[in-house]
């Protein structure tokens, strides 16, 4: 039977999670889903699916019945309670560095990628999100999005502070900040470029 759960209590229960996802198809035993209100598509309508592939914690915007042992989490907007979580989760990692946001309609890329070779050849280690590519100091990783989702962006910033970086440039876009997948990153500074 699903058991309604607070905020508190998954804080609570986070050495029992195993993972975090909002992608119903990766999710394994253990796993917390957030079921996330996307522009095409509605995460809710995933949740069976989330808990066929292991979810033992639901995180939504509305009840959900089930009477499969989970615990349900419901909140009023999940995309920023993921953030929280995720960053919590990551054991904040944008507490740990020094992050620099920068958005705008143009020179996101250009900007991003021209202060992480600056403050490489300074001497300091520093990470980069942009559309192009993520880096950890000279370690490339596949990018995805302009923006990552805040699961991502929070586990991306987790192994930078792993690799001992003091500084991360990264591309924030307008279509990031209405879909919160910053929220709960603390910002050390902010850069508007060409709006």
């Amino acid at each position: 039977m699903a058991r309604y759960i607070e905020y508190k209590d998954l804080i609570e229960e986070v050495d029992n999670i195993v993972g975090l996802s909002m992608d119903s198809r990766n999710i394994g035993p253990n796993y917390a889903y957030f079921a996330i209100k996307g522009e095409r598509v509605d995460g809710y309508d995933f949740i069976d699916m989330a808990i066929e592939n292991g979810a033992s914690y639901i995180i939504a915007n509305r009840e959900y019945k089930t009477d499969k042992d989970i615990a349900v989490l419901i909140t009023e907007d999940t995309s920023k309670t993921m953030g929280e979580f995720a960053s919590y989760y990551y054991g904040e990692p944008s507490k740990n560095l020094k992050l620099i946001g920068v958005t705008g309609t143009n020179g996101k890329t250009s900007t991003v990628t021209l202060l992480h070779n600056l403050f490489l050849n300074l001497g300091y280690k520093a990470g980069m999100i942009s559309t192009i590519v993520n880096k950890i100091n000279n370690k490339e990783i596949e990018s995805t999005h302009t923006t990552p989702d805040s699961i991502s962006i929070n586990k991306l910033l987790a192994d930078m502070v792993e690799d001992s970086c003091d500084y991360v440039f990264m591309e924030v876009s307008s279509h990031a900040l209405v879909q919160n997948r910053v929220w709960g990153l603390e910002f050390y500074i902010g850069v508007f470029s060409n709006i």
